[in-house]
């Protein structure tokens, strides 16, 4: 495939290794040097571009595309609460989109299983839950994509959560939830890539169920396997169905 890369931090500079490596080209990197100047004739002739660039530029990138007639896999976070007018977008134009917090296979699983363990122990009301996420200090949003569909996972197995608040450690604001409200409480360390653990915490015992990510590769691999997943698809898709358990 003829990518275009919209991104090229470090997990920009990963992607282009995997590709080439899996034998796509890279046909145009588009950073914060160059995004201004950016043509639509620039992107025609490329097959798909992958997006790991900023929340305030992600908008730009997808409705760039989508009038180009390009696919594109979104892994930036930070847009969701236009999910639903970029869907509508991208389906009533005919085009082809898939996003996701994190394209780690190890991640996705994760995902599978936090479901799983929600609805395992939602009749045991003595248990409280939380979710903690650690991850770099450049990361520019909190909480981070992955917690919150960590969160949404956790959301819909335990009837006594209605939603989610977040507490940012340093942020100097004290955020204590309500009964019904699930924290996420983000943390911010060095380098870290990543690192999510759910907890269920009754007064007898504590269950905690973690992901530990020991580079960004796996997420810019799972990228590249995106962009190969959706070449040649339309539609609107969330990178959890490529790890459809259940077919």
């Amino acid at each position: 495939m003829k990518i275009v890369l919209l991104g090229y931090g470090k997990m920009g500079q990963l992607i282009e290794r995997f590709a080439l490596k899996r034998g796509h080209e890279v046909v145009l990197i588009v950073d914060e040097e160059n995004r201004d100047s950016i043509e639509l004739e620039d992107i025609e002739d490329a097959d798909i571009a992958i997006d790991f660039s900023t929340p305030h530029v992600a908008l730009d990138n997808i409705s760039l595309c989508f009038e180009a007639n390009l696919p594109l896999v979104v892994g930036t976070t930070g847009w969701y609460d236009h999910l639903e007018e970029v869907k509508e977008t991208c389906l009533d134009a005919n085009q082809a989109l898939l996003y996701g917090s994190n394209f780690s296979i190890g991640v996705n699983i994760f995902f599978h299983i936090n479901k799983l363990l929600a609805k395992a122990i939602n009749p045991y009301k003595q248990y409280d839950v939380q979710v903690e996420e650690i991850h770099h200090i450049h990361k520019l949003d909190a909480p981070s994509g992955t917690a919150i569909t960590i969160a949404e996972g956790i959301l819909d197995g335990i009837d006594s959560k209605a939603g989610w608040v977040n507490s940012v450690e340093g942020s100097g604001e004290e955020v204590i939830p309500k009964a019904d409200e699930l924290l996420i409480e983000s943390l911010r360390i060095e380098e870290v890539p990543g690192t999510h653990t759910v907890l269920y915490s009754s007064e007898v015992d504590q269950i905690e169920f973690k992901h530990t990510a020991h580079s960004r590769e796996g997420f810019a691999l799972g990228a590249v396997i995106a962009a190969e997943w959706l070449y040649g698809k339309k539609g609107f898709f969330q990178v959890t169905e490529m790890f459809d358990f259940n077919k």
